[in-house]
């Protein structure tokens, strides 16, 4: 087989696989005459490793996704993998622009590692054709996230927290264990986390305010321009959305497309053209805080992940301003 792969540092979060464990998961995936023509590494993500595969006798390709060794995944981002898995019947409703699964192995004895594979996707990623549009069409791209997003949030669930458990009660309760967790993790990486301690003990003196939220909806988790495909059109037209494995159930103010959709006043306040805003109240602006927090707390993970220092250092004068409003 042809193997293609992203050169990386051997001490590299992502770590690739070798040809002979491509074919072995395929095997098991598929039975033992199955053979593996090509496999080339996607790049893009930063999370799971992910290859294009090509099989003799198949004519489509299918896509590899690999999660990250046990050991090497933080607690706030435990099992991706399997949250996206749990969550698909979840996301019927955009059904028609995600992948489909065609097999998943989480025993973990093929390759010490959750894998996962699924149909790919047609188009082109969105970071590398939405520039190439025009500007003023960029609020077709944006109207169609809002219309996704919004499809997602109108499913509801049984409890607060991730998709597959553990689940709380009451949306305090899930949005305080998350920021502790993200705490945990940045301590485990050296790291001070008092801010985000100070955080997680704001958000569990204002629970009531946080618990007005009272119906558990369904979050994308990180959905963004990242995580779709564009088909070729004459405006920016979503054909795919991909890499659900951050959905939780909460407060759709929570969700990290919100943040998003608000973060400039450009093309992309059309979002807000098939998103319906909820009424602002002092109650919904302090909770947006909290999430805030949270976000920069994750933000704060990814960078050390990706070594960006300078990144590190800037969340804690981020999260300083969030806690002014919060305290």
């Amino acid at each position: 087989m042809e193997l293609h792969v992203i050169e990386r540092p051997a001490n590299a979060f992502q770590q690739g696989l070798t040809g002979r464990q491509i074919q072995t998961v395929a095997k098991r995936a598929f039975g033992p005459g199955t053979n593996v023509r090509s496999a080339t590494e996607l790049g893009g993500g930063m999370y799971n490793t992910t290859y294009r595969i090509e099989l003799a006798g198949r004519t489509e390709p299918v896509v590899l996704r690999v999660a990250p060794e046990p050991a090497r995944q933080f607690h706030s981002e435990r099992e991706l993998m399997r949250s996206e898995y749990a969550s698909v019947p979840w996301l019927a409703p955009i059904a028609d622009l995600m992948p489909h699964v065609l097999a998943a192995d989480f025993t973990q004895s093929v390759i010490g590692r959750d894998w996962m594979i699924q149909s790919f996707l047609p188009g082109t990623p969105a970071p590398e054709l939405l520039g190439s549009y025009p500007k003023e069409t960029h609020t077709a791209f944006f109207r169609q996230m809002g219309e996704i997003t919004a499809s997602v949030h109108a499913v509801t669930g049984p409890w607060f927290g991730p998709v597959g458990g553990p689940g709380h009660a009451r949306w305090s309760e899930a949005v305080v264990a998350s920021l502790h967790l993200i705490a945990e993790d940045v301590e485990s990486c050296g790291l001070d986390a008092a801010d985000l301690r100070k955080a997680a003990d704001a958000a569990q003196d204002g629970a009531q305010i946080l618990d007005e939220v009272t119906v558990p909806r369904l979050l994308t988790g990180d959905l963004w321009t990242v995580n779709t495909m564009l088909a070729a059109a004459p405006v920016p037209t979503i054909c795919g959305v991909l890499d659900m494995d951050r959905t939780w159930w909460g407060d759709p103010e929570a969700d990290w497309t919100m943040r998003m959709a608000r973060a400039k006043q450009d093309s992309r306040t059309a979002f807000f053209d098939s998103y319906d805003r909820a009424e602002e109240t002092e109650n919904s602006v302090w909770r947006r805080h909290v999430y805030e927090v949270r976000h920069l707390g994750a933000l704060r993970l990814e960078r050390h992940r990706l070594g960006n220092e300078a990144g590190v250092a800037d969340s804690y004068r981020a999260v300083a301003e969030e806690l002014a409003a919060l305290i």
